[in-house]
């Protein structure tokens, strides 16, 4: 088990700390009125970009430029779109490209996607479109001079056989043109140091940004982390036992150990983060918070 035992802040560091937030569009009414409030609480944190994602095979691809476009209207932040392989012929995946553009945006978070079928089916390119990540990657490049982040997968990718493919195929994306990794989201430091030695090793030079999960709800987390290949350590499970129906208790162990992370990560030279919000403020701000992040100057004291 890892020992986190930083103190440190953004005033404390050599380098400066910054985040990113990611969204997902909502599916209805209410969903949208608590994302709208979740981005109005985080937006004074003053994140680099926030993302939006993009459901299988585009399945949420209006909802998604509705959601880029309002926080581009509404807000002061800089949002990046999520953009999928699955579906879609080229041309289709060229025109958003270019809608994107004229609409401002700048960022865009570039996948292959799940299979329409979900996550564990066989994916199959379409016939007529980006096949993998790297091409669509690439086929960004040749439409407009986009800011472009790809994922990376710190405990390999579930598809992936070996150590070698995985590094393989990241440094394809990232010689199609690709900015920064942003990784799935992980619970083991220790992890993330490997992966980056093995990045660097292959010559990848490109910024690494951690992804990181405040856990609200632990049972969802677990089903989740077993299809996309996240280990959940013995530990942080023990840490979550016993509180499925004491909802106040867990969300303070769900801070506390995203915390401990991210502040450890500090510690060993991170200054970047990327919090998987799900739709939720309470959990990130806290965090962020305890990072300095939105805070000018000290609040006076009362006389």
């Amino acid at each position: 088990m890892t020992e986190f035992t930083s103190r440190r802040s953004r005033g404390q560091s050599a380098e400066p700390i910054t985040a990113s937030f990611e969204f997902f569009p909502p599916k209805s009414d209410k969903m949208a009125e608590t994302l709208w409030s979740t981005v109005k609480r985080l937006e004074p944190l003053e994140p680099a970009f926030v993302s939006v994602t993009y459901g299988a095979g585009g399945s949420t691809r209006e909802r998604t430029h509705k959601t880029v476009e309002r926080i581009l209207k509404e807000t002061v932040l800089a949002p990046a779109a999520h953009l999928t392989c699955v579906g879609s012929p080229k041309s289709e995946v060229d025109e958003i490209l270019r809608d994107y553009w004229e609409l401002g945006v700048r960022h865009l978070v570039a996948l292959r996607g799940d299979p329409l079928e979900g996550i564990g089916a066989v994916y199959k390119p379409h016939p007529d479109g980006y096949a993998y990540a790297s091409d669509l990657v690439a086929g960004i490049k040749k439409i407009a001079n986009f800011d472009i982040s790809v994922s990376g997968y710190p405990e390999k990718h579930p598809e992936s056989g070996n150590w070698q493919q995985e590094i393989d195929n990241l440094k394809r994306k990232v010689d199609a043109g690709a900015d920064r990794i942003i990784t799935q989201y992980f619970f083991d430091n220790d992890t993330f140091d490997a992966y980056l030695e093995r990045i660097a090793a292959a010559g990848i030079n490109v910024p690494v940004v951690p992804g990181i999960l405040p856990i609200h709800n632990f049972e969802q987390t677990m089903t989740f982390s077993a299809k996309c290949g996240s280990s959940i350590p013995h530990w942080l499970a023990r840490r979550f036992s016993g509180l499925s129906n004491d909802p106040e208790t867990r969300k303070l162990v769900g801070v506390s150990v995203a915390c401990e992370q991210v502040m450890d990560l500090v510690d060993r030279g991170i200054n970047d983060f990327h919090f998987y919000t799900m739709n939720r403020a309470d959990l990130t701000y806290a965090i962020c918070h305890m990072l300095g992040l939105g805070q000018h100057a000290p609040e006076k004291a009362a006389a």
